[in-house]
């Protein structure tokens, strides 16, 4: 049965449908058959999928003839059925579920085994991301804080530091700066370790991927 990684945030502009897209495709790259859910009403995801077949890209694997990745579109009350089958046919489910507590979004949280909440390092952002984290609990998922569009040599205040720590959630090792090089690559049709397979943004999403495998 597949590893199911749900990217949920109810505040919208945390960056979650790019880190779905480039962490689907970093793990791809390990050599495991990925499909990506699509459930989020924008369907950003799926356009770039689409893009990325008219342009004719090759699916992303190990070179070796290992590994793979799909999208999925789905919407409403399949979600769970879905989810489930395409779980039985690959190694990884990535979930890019809507920014609010709909049906979906919940069910999206549910039928994972982590939950990655995208979290930008700002007080409001902190704030607004309590009711994800409260969305996992609730449905009794594990949790794993993602700081993301870090600025460049920006440092957490103690302030911060402090607030993260009362979320009560697990913080991710990996920290995804706020790097040109993520947009750039999408708006090619590619992952950002297909784009930049040696830069500072492609090793971020390659220490996150390695990290989520992990557990």
């Amino acid at each position: 049965m597949a590893r199911i990684l749900t990217v949920a945030q109810q505040k919208g502009g945390a960056g979650k449908t790019t880190l779905a897209a480039h962490l689907a495709v970093a793990i791809a790259e390990t050599g495991k058959t990925v499909a990506v859910v699509d459930i989020d009403p924008q369907a950003s995801l799926s356009s770039w999928w689409e893009m990325r077949a008219e342009l004719g890209l090759p699916a992303p694997s190990n070179g070796r003839g290992k590994g793979g990745l799909s999208v999925h579109r789905i919407t409403g009350w399949r979600t769970a059925n879905e989810v489930e089958k395409l779980a039985r046919d690959h190694d990884v489910v990535v979930v890019d579920s809507p920014p609010h507590a709909e049906t979906e979004a919940k069910i999206a949280v549910r039928v994972a085994d982590l939950v990655l909440v995208p979290l930008q390092p700002s007080p409001m952002d902190f704030w607004a991301t309590q009711a994800t984290l409260d969305l996992a609990k609730a449905e009794k998922t594990d949790a794993l804080l993602v700081l993301n569009r870090v600025p460049p040599r920006a440092s957490l205040t103690e302030a911060m530091t402090v607030k993260i720590g009362e979320m009560g959630a697990k913080v991710a090792k990996a920290q995804i700066g706020n790097r040109v090089a993520l947009a750039a690559s999408l708006l090619e049709g590619k992952g950002v370790t297909e784009y930049q397979k040696r830069g500072t943004a492609a090793a971020e999403i390659k220490a996150l991927a390695a990290e989520v495998m992990k557990g």
